[in-house]
């Protein structure tokens, strides 16, 4: 797996969905030992624990629609894991897609109504270039 500045290395990524991001991580981090990773302006934030990882994503006014939470699962092949999903019957959400954060993703619903995201590093990209932040001292203890 290609490593990537710009995502954890983590390898599976719990995605919760707050209505203020930013008062959540902060939450998280003074309660539970989080360290902020990486902000994305006010409306994402990458907080690390360990060798692990949470991303605090924004739920808009009511989170609830959109869900609460997902997961997100690095992967080595975001294309031959989709292929399997769909020979499986899973019900994909969005295709695999390149972004500019080095990363091809594509999303998928299981039967419980949870949604997952597979993502394959294919570049590493600086954080700063999309306009990420990368925060020192997380970032070496994720390393």
């Amino acid at each position: 797996m290609i490593a990537n500045r710009s995502v954890p290395t983590a390898t599976v990524i719990p995605v919760l969905a707050y209505t203020d991001v930013v008062a959540a991580a902060d939450w998280l981090c003074n309660s539970f030992g989080f360290s902020v990773r990486l902000r994305i302006a006010d409306h994402r934030a990458q907080l690390a624990y360990g060798e692990g990882a949470v991303i605090v994503t924004d739920g808009g006014r009511n989170p609830g629609a959109a869900g609460t939470h997902s997961v997100l699962v690095r992967v080595n092949d975001a294309d031959g894991h989709h292929a399997q999903a769909v020979g499986r019957g899973a019900r994909i959400l969005s295709p695999p897609t390149d972004y500019p954060y080095g990363e091809r993703q594509y999303s998928a619903e299981d039967p419980g109504g949870h949604r997952w995201t597979f993502s394959q590093s294919i570049a590493d990209v600086d954080p700063a270039s999309w306009g990420g932040i990368l925060v020192a001292d997380a970032a070496e203890e994720v390393r």
